[in-house]
């Protein structure tokens, strides 16, 4: 199985090499830091912990995106 990259507290998966299984492996895996991140979502929207949590949650909905991407293509 692809391992993820981690990195600042995210990970960066390879998913240009990833077969359909693994895809859909990390996909979950996404999901669950997504999940994991609207739990621990800052209270106070005009701080920088809350920026960065924004930031954090984007880059992991882009990811997700991107493997579904990956996934239809190889429909």
């Amino acid at each position: 199985m692809a391992e993820f990259l981690e990195f600042d507290g995210g990970f960066a998966p390879d998913i240009e090499a990833m077969d359909r299984e693994e895809l859909q492996a990390c996909l979950q895996e996404v999901r669950e830091r997504i999940a994991d991140l609207d739990e621990r979502e800052p209270a106070d929207m005009n701080s920088e912990e809350y920026e960065a949590w924004g930031e954090r949650h984007e880059e992991l909905e882009d990811l997700a995106d991107e493997i579904v991407e990956r996934l239809e293509e190889m429909a």
